[in-house]
């Protein structure tokens, strides 16, 4: 077991641990967002044919090599070809086919002149510029050649790939199944939202903050209930999601307090104990394990603690329980928009909300950053990291940080 490390060496024993869940093939409408687990080829030309982009007129461009404002050109109009239709003839010197936007092009022809650049009857049509080869033809293969990857396993399947995917005829997608991930809340200070809060009572906000970072997360929430402060109960609900679910959430209990009994009750429910505490603040207590594969992720009952350990040590554990080629957050340089003052013995994240402005990539950090503070994580979407030993911190300062999500 490792005794407080750094949080990065504690990312990367997680994600050694885990293994993405099985895969399903699902419809391609309810793909959207899930994450995709086979790679994907192109088995066609797209388009598969010359085409148009406009409406207009196709055409030989030697046939309006001399046109002129001066000297028009007027071409005899032989066909109209519709979107979905087929040529039924050649395009000959001299001749033109009217042509729908995304019609095939006919063969003979090499560029397509958009209607309201000419004067047209139903029998000719008056050219007024040269038109030049290959104008406005959108040729075989431009969005994506046979053979192609097109989409790799573990991606996300965005708009632009589910469109893809359907260019493609595919329609059943194979895909990483959704991880169901427990969430357990103890502590007998905790009450329900919606129920009497009485003198000495909070309510379990921890269980909605985790239920939100999780679906973001591309996981399906289980509310296993309270657990209050129970060794025993504690370890019956932690067989019990370990049993149900892909991997546990808990809160609380994981400091060195008389009432901190979660590390005990992994244990007695057959979990090995991977690491207790990190290097890092805020989100120092907690305790990792793992049963079976199966990953148990103890974090602390303090609101911001726990989220800021999920984000920069359980998440990306859990984006390869889903099965995505992406874990690691994406990193960047910011500058802090304000100072911060105190100094950090340890590695501290600065949780805070990007701002772009002059060329540069600003944190503008919430001016609370303590452990119980839960207001001031709203709209935050980055975290600055500040290196141990390191004194205050001065307004505009350059630090590394990565995105939350």
């Amino acid at each position: 077991m490792l005794n407080k490390p750094d949080y990065i060496t504690a990312r990367d024993l997680l994600l050694r641990t885990v293994r993405p869940v099985q895969t399903e093939r699902i419809p391609l409408w309810e793909a959207a967002g899930r994450v995709l687990a086979e790679d994907v080829f192109a088995a066609e030309n797209v388009p598969s044919f010359d085409k148009s982009p406009y409406d207009g007129y196709a055409l030989r461009s030697a046939d309006t090599r001399e046109a002129s404002a001066d000297a028009p050109v007027t071409l005899r109009i032989v066909e109209e070809v519709a979107a979905g239709a087929v040529p039924a003839g050649v395009c000959t010197e001299g001749t033109a086919v009217k042509i729908l936007t995304g019609a095939p092009i006919p063969p003979g022809a090499d560029a397509v002149v958009m209607f309201e650049k000419t004067h047209f009857t139903a029998e000719e049509v008056t050219l007024f510029a040269p038109a030049r080869p290959g104008e406005n033809v959108i040729r075989v293969g431009e969005d994506v050649r046979k053979g192609e990857l097109l989409a790799a396993s573990g991606a996300v399947i965005d708009p632009g790939t589910l469109g893809t995917l359907a260019a493609q005829g595919i329609a059943q997608p194979e895909v990483f199944r959704v991880p169901r991930v427990g969430i357990l809340s103890t502590g007998n200070e905790l009450v329900e939202p919606g129920e009497p809060c009485g003198e000495g009572k909070i309510y379990n906000a921890n269980r909605f903050t985790l239920m939100g970072a999780l679906r973001q997360a591309g996981c399906q929430p289980v509310y296993l209930g309270l657990a209050g402060d129970s060794t025993e109960a504690i370890s019956e609900a932690i067989d019990r999601g370990l049993n149900l679910c892909d991997a546990v959430l808990s809160t609380g209990g994981v400091s060195v307090g008389d009432y901190d009994l979660t590390p005990d009750a992994m244990e007695r429910a057959g979990v090995h104990v991977l690491l207790r505490g990190i290097r890092m603040k805020p989100g120092m207590a907690c305790a990792y394990g793992e049963r079976e594969g199966k990953l148990f992720c103890g974090l602390s009952g303090n609101p911001a603690s726990s989220l800021m350990n999920f984000y920069a040590v359980a998440l990306p554990a859990l984006r390869k329980l889903c099965g995505r080629r992406d874990v690691l957050p994406r990193e960047l340089e910011l500058q802090l928009r304000h100072g911060f003052a105190k100094k950090s013995p340890s590695t501290r994240l600065l949780r805070g909300r990007l701002e772009f402005a002059e060329g540069r990539v600003y944190l503008n950090v919430p001016g609370d950053q303590g452990n119980i503070v839960l207001s001031s994580a709203m709209g935050c979407d980055a975290a600055a990291v500040i290196p141990a030993g390191s004194g205050p911190i001065a307004e505009g300062t350059m630090l590394k940080g990565f995105l939350l999500w």
